[in-house]
């Protein structure tokens, strides 16, 4: 970030967030590479869209204009910031800011293809711990969407605008043209591109989003994760997807939940699995040990049965995951993993050889010349 980027957004220090919102769309119409054919042009909308990044998000902007520079703003974690969003464009592809205009450019009134006028879903995908998943979580996502136009409220309409019947293809959508050939006079029609083939134009439409009701933004959401959702599952935000063109309906935000892997804990369902460590005395005669359960803090007791083997699984019930929009939880199954010591002092070693006797088995001194006579002097 070689650059000051107040200049490059063209706006003094003191700006608004709103004034640097209208800043970055008005320099990135001019920059995108579909309309600026300069040779660099995709290196500029980066500088652009990195600039934005920054002071478009409180957090960053004050560390800029305290230290001039924020960590990894450049080619470091992109515009998602914090890392705990991935982006999944439900429509095609990664879709990011740049992608955003593309779409806003292609659906401007007298654009080159014809446009829906209901906005898409898009789709995001949050990573939660499993500690996050157990007890609840309210997560912000930041993404880009073409949002309704703040100046005109998602209408279109300019000062004194109003919506009419395209003169072009009289409301049809559609305009049929003749070629005269030698077989005869051929009919096309083709998507009329004063209306996008909506048969609808506006008269002074709303400069800031050039008459679509919608301009690219970058918008801030806050989701409320309930307790106990399971990996892949799925959170429909309404309305918060693509908006629609002059007020049409918008499309929703699918939250897709990945839930990170554990270090310790593996989650089956409802239910949690856990290896926990106890000695050969421990497993003959039996114990109680405790282990860390999944919420901060949170003990739980594990009876270790005489005789338990090794692999063998000990059950704790209600220890599990909290079960989703339920008040019960699930069980925690608890595996068990015998340490034979590798090494054990001479009284220990007495204690073994006398229980081998007692219980009838053979048992082999493997120990070494050195250590049977250091063994002796202890």
């Amino acid at each position: 970030m070689a650059r000051d980027l107040y200049e490059v957004l063209g706006v003094s220090r003191e700006a608004t967030e709103d004034e640097i919102k209208k800043a970055f769309r008005r320099r990135a119409r001019e920059l995108h590479p579909d309309v600026n054919k300069a040779p660099d042009a995709e290196e500029q909308f980066k500088e652009l869209n990195e600039a934005y990044d920054v002071l478009s998000d409180a957090t960053k902007r004050a560390q800029y204009d305290r230290f001039g520079t924020v960590p990894g703003a450049a080619g470091g974690a992109g515009p998602y910031g914090g890392g705990y969003v991935d982006f999944e464009d439900l429509f095609g592809g990664g879709f990011g800011m740049g992608d955003i205009f593309s779409s806003f450019f292609g659906g401007a009134a007298g654009g080159r293809a014809p446009q829906r006028r209901e906005g898409r879903d898009m789709g995001v995908g949050l990573r939660l711990t499993l500690e996050e998943v157990a007890a609840g979580a309210k997560k912000e996502i930041v993404y880009d969407r073409l949002a309704p136009c703040p100046d005109c409220d998602g209408s279109g309409l300019g000062p004194d605008g109003r919506e009419v019947t395209c003169p072009d293809c009289h409301g049809q959508g559609r305009v049929v043209t003749v070629q005269r050939t030698f077989l005869g006079d051929m009919q096309t029609a083709t998507t009329c591109k004063a209306c996008g083939g909506t048969g609808r134009t506006i008269e002074n439409p709303c400069p800031e989003c050039e008459g679509q009701g919608r301009v690219p933004d970058r918008q801030r959401v806050t989701v409320e994760v309930p307790v106990g959702i399971r990996d892949a599952q799925q959170l429909r935000l309404s309305g918060f997807g693509e908006a629609g063109m002059h007020g049409a309906r918008p499309g929703d935000l699918i939250v897709t939940v990945r839930i990170q892997p554990h270090e310790f804990f593996e989650r089956d369902g409802d239910n949690l699995h856990a290896r926990a460590n106890v000695s050969i005395v421990q497993a003959t005669l039996g114990a109680e040990i405790e282990i860390d359960g999944i919420f901060e803090g949170e003990k739980v007791q594990v009876r270790i049965p005489e005789g338990c083997q090794n692999e063998q699984v000990v059950r704790v019930r209600n220890f599990g995951m909290p079960k989703f929009r339920s008040e019960s939880r699930g069980d925690m199954f608890v595996h068990v993993n015998v340490v034979v010591p590798k090494k054990v002092t001479k009284k220990q070693r007495e204690l073994l050889e006398r229980l081998a006797q007692e219980m009838g088995e053979d048992v082999a001194d493997a120990r070494t010349p050195l250590q049977k006579l250091r063994d002796a002097f202890n």
